[in-house]
């Protein structure tokens, strides 16, 4: 059996592009369905039951099947012909899953989450950042089944590169669930790579004075990268299984690769952790801040209250219907009285100004 090519040559190639009808009405669900034989698909177009006899036929075949968002008839179908487990069924239909890794007799059914950054013009207006969505594969000695939930989480462009690279094909659908594993961990990184910027954004905008930014877009940020950080953690512990020889689905050449997978992993898994952790800090930052600007917005307004006592007291004092007032019947007693009031006012000016109170 010849030795899987390197990840590098599997990207750039020119690829080709097969052409196939339009699906029916009863199978809609189904994207795609190749059969492929040392590498190199089968010409035509195959039902389920047709390519996995085609496949067993050959031997050396395996059939790879892509749904996208099926309902529970639908699949059920397609489980009875490739003789998967219900209760994996079950959750490849209800979808919502976290990343993982189970075995069922001779099949593996394993769940990816995928990501997808929304573009936006600034992090400090945009309602979402990462749109997530799933991808659940049944592997087989001779089948993979792929379930897709999510628009942005397509395979065709990945189906394509590998019938680009029929001898990374000709060892079986294990190169097919890591092609999969890679290329949704790839984007992992480009979507960790972007969120980096909106980070740095977000931290400049917390420390620059009279920023607009508050606390809820702060926590929006935080939910996002939580989000993030679903996907991208769970998913440590099934990929590690991989690499060290979990199941005899998977050969010791593909493990090999599954551990670069796993590398990658980790250092998307180290970035995420940073971000929260950064995030954090922001967060108690923006509440520290937003609660010193209230403590200087309330001693502006004790302030200009004690300024304001001065003359609502002298004005109520005279304002008193009294005969006997100090200088009531003096010729100047009213403009002295005013000075007086000025004076004492600006005096607590100066003072609550030198303080910083104002």
């Amino acid at each position: 059996m010849p030795a899987i090519p390197s990840l590098g040559n599997l990207r750039g190639r020119n690829n080709r592009r097969h052409q196939h009808p339009a699906p029916t009405e009863e199978q809609a669900h189904v994207v795609d369905c190749g059969v492929y034989v040392d590498g190199l698909r089968l010409p035509g177009q195959w039902s389920p039951v047709d390519a996995i006899t085609e496949a067993r036929r050959r031997r050396d075949g395996f059939v790879w099947i892509g749904l996208y968002e099926p309902g529970e008839e639908q699949l059920q179908g397609i489980a009875e012909v490739f003789g998967l487990h219900e209760l994996a069924v079950e959750d490849a239909v209800t979808a919502h899953q976290r990343p993982k890794l189970d075995r069922y007799d001779e099949t593996l059914f394993m769940v990816l989450k995928t990501v997808r950054y929304i573009a936006h013009e600034s992090p400090t207006t945009a309602n979402e950042i990462v749109e997530t969505g799933e991808i659940m594969a049944f592997l087989g000695k001779q089948f993979i089944v792929t379930v897709r939930h999510g628009k942005h989480s397509g395979l065709q462009s990945l189906r394509e590169e590998l019938e680009g690279q029929p001898d990374r094909l000709q060892i079986g659908p294990a190169a097919v669930l890591h092609g999969i594993a890679d290329r949704i961990v790839d984007s992992y990184l480009a979507v960790s790579e972007a969120f980096e910027g909106d980070i740095d954004v977000i931290e400049a905008s917390v420390f620059a004075p009279r920023s607009p930014i508050g606390a809820e877009q702060m926590y929006l940020m935080k939910r996002e990268i939580l989000e993030l950080r679903r996907a991208v953690m769970p998913l440590a512990v099934p990929l590690r299984r991989l690499a060290e020889g979990y199941t005899p689905l998977v050969p010791e050449q593909v493990r090999s690769y599954f551990r670069d997978v796993d590398d990658h992993l980790t250092t998307v898994s180290e970035r995420v952790a940073s971000y929260d952790e950064l995030l954090t800090t922001l967060v108690d930052a923006t509440l520290a801040k937003i609660s010193l600007q209230q403590n200087t917005d309330m001693r502006k307004i004790t302030a200009w209250a004690a300024i304001i006592a001065v003359p609502t007291m002298g004005v109520g004092v005279y304002g008193m219907n009294f005969d006997y007032m100090p200088e009531l019947h003096w010729r100047f007693g009213y403009p002295l009285v005013m000075c007086v009031i000025v004076t004492a006012c600006f005096i607590l000016y100066r003072i609550f100004r030198k303080n910083r109170w104002l």
